[in-house]
């Protein structure tokens, strides 16, 4: 009778375990929103995330459901809605990391899928830019100009920032390793600084909007791998005509999404090797070595499985975006920022405090595992119920290292801008999204647009596919 308890005490093992959603990230439910994205149905998205809210976000995802929706009343025109939500991701991503440095070490053995999301660096970042994006729509060229200047601060204090919880997380008394924050070259926003000396050319300010020229050319100039891609002419940008400017924004695609690696852990006495699995030209899988940690007192012979999360570009369709004007092609715009490469770059920091502590978790239970399976084999004297003990221990051990894949899913990939000089007027505006060989994709039409020669003329336009 007692084995056979056993026996079904390890089956609801087994069954708890392979099905616990805390420890894993789903996203299937979402194909449906992206479909309506690709539509531009935004509205669409909005009734269906705010009617499965419950069903789609678990408690701990306020701040993907804050972003998600914030940025979908973006599109949708909805200004004040969105800079509400935007806000209640913003005030969650500072409470949240905060409580995160405060819980660190207390939290070392916990996997990152079981704790309150709290938002990536460029998602911090760039709800400032939507804000500030929001509110000059609402004509509040004030406010708009306090969320450029967070962009700013946030950049500042980026690095800092994982220093403090690196500091913490070597505090724990699980770590025999020394945890240290990756480093940035990202500390300056392009597209910050274009908003900022378009709003300061607007408000007659020419010396701040010459100074924020000057920091928009040196994003190229000192992060060359993140402005990979020529930077746009702005010579005559604070000469005083008489002409009306038209200054047109463009984003495309849709940024990142996360992935999971899989990686394997061997121990020899005093070391882990970690490992990735690939394929042999026999079409056989071989684990390549990848990095060797000395780790006192682990001894030789045990194999772990764990995963990283990784970001993933997503590709888009478009190729080029024409202005024209008056049924005239007047201009294509040009890349002012590339959102994608940013939230790899920005990623980067965190990413070895990830790996490390990722492989602290793994370890430790691992060899807790261990143990427990050999107490269990020294207990039951059938086979059969042996192997179901070790099988539904490993399983259990397995199903709580998934990869922590939460993110929000709708800023945009890329930063398009422009401006056209044209005689103070009524003109009727196009924005062109063009795909390979020239086919239009999408057309942003905008009839009746009201040029003034001293008020900011600015169109904001996107297409997410």
């Amino acid at each position: 009778m007692r084995k056979f308890s056993l026996f079904i005490s390890i089956i609801i093992i087994l069954g708890i375990f392979t099905s616990c959603a805390s420890t894993k990230t789903y996203k299937e439910q979402f194909a449906s929103i992206d479909n309506m994205i690709k539509a531009n149905d935004y509205a669409g998205a909005i009734a269906t995330l705010e009617a499965a809210k419950g069903k789609y976000y678990t408690e701990k995802e306020k701040v993907v459901y804050f972003l998600d929706l914030g940025m979908l009343y973006h599109y949708n025109k909805q200004y004040k809605k969105s800079n509400e939500l935007l806000t209640k991701a913003e005030y969650a991503i500072e409470e949240l990391f905060t409580k995160n440095i405060s819980r660190a070490a207390a939290s070392m053995l916990l996997n990152d899928n079981v704790l309150e999301y709290s938002g990536e660096d460029y998602e911090d970042i760039y709800l400032n830019i939507f804000k500030a994006l929001n509110y000059l729509e609402l004509n509040q060229f004030d406010d708009a100009f306090v969320e450029i200047r967070r962009v700013n601060n946030k950049l500042n204090l980026l690095q800092d920032k994982y220093g403090d919880l690196a500091s913490q997380y070597n505090a724990s008394k699980d770590v025999n390793v020394k945890f240290e924050p990756g480093d940035t070259k990202f500390h300056n926003s392009a597209l910050a600084r274009y908003l900022s000396m378009l709003l300061y050319r607007t408000e007659g300010k020419l010396d701040d909007a010459r100074i924020d020229k000057e920091k928009l050319q040196e994003a190229w100039r000192l992060q060359a791998q993140l402005y990979n891609f020529p930077k746009p002419e702005l010579d005559t940008f604070l000469n005083q005509t008489d002409a009306a400017k038209l200054d047109c924004i463009v984003f495309t695609g849709l940024a990142p999404d996360k992935k999971a690696n899989t990686l394997y852990i061997h121990t020899e006495k005093d070391l882990i090797i970690i490992a990735a699995s690939a394929e042999n030209p026999r079409g056989n899988q071989n684990l390549e070595a990848l990095d060797a940690i000395e780790w006192p007192g682990v001894e030789k012979g045990y194999h772990f499985k764990f995963q990283l999360p990784y970001l993933e570009k997503r590709k888009s369709a478009v190729e080029r975006v024409e202005v024209w004007v008056n049924d005239e092609r007047r201009q294509v715009l040009k890349p002012v920022e590339s959102i994608e490469n940013i939230a790899i770059e920005t990623f980067q920091i965190k990413k070895p405090l990830i790996y490390l502590k990722t492989i602290v978790r793994t370890v430790t239970k691992g060899l807790l595992s261990a143990e427990g399976k050999q107490e269990m084999e020294k207990s039951i004297d059938n086979p059969l119920l042996g192997f179901a003990a070790r099988l539904a221990t490993d399983m259990a051990v397995d199903a709580t290292e998934n990869a922590d894949l939460r993110i929000s899913r709708f800023f945009p990939k890329k930063a398009l801008a422009g401006e056209l000089q044209l005689t103070a007027g009524v003109y009727d505006v196009k924005l062109k999204y063009l795909g390979e060989n020239g086919v239009v994709l999408y057309e942003d039409k905008r009839d009746d647009v009201i040029l003034t020669k001293d008020d900011l003329n600015l169109i904001e336009s996107y297409y997410l596919n």
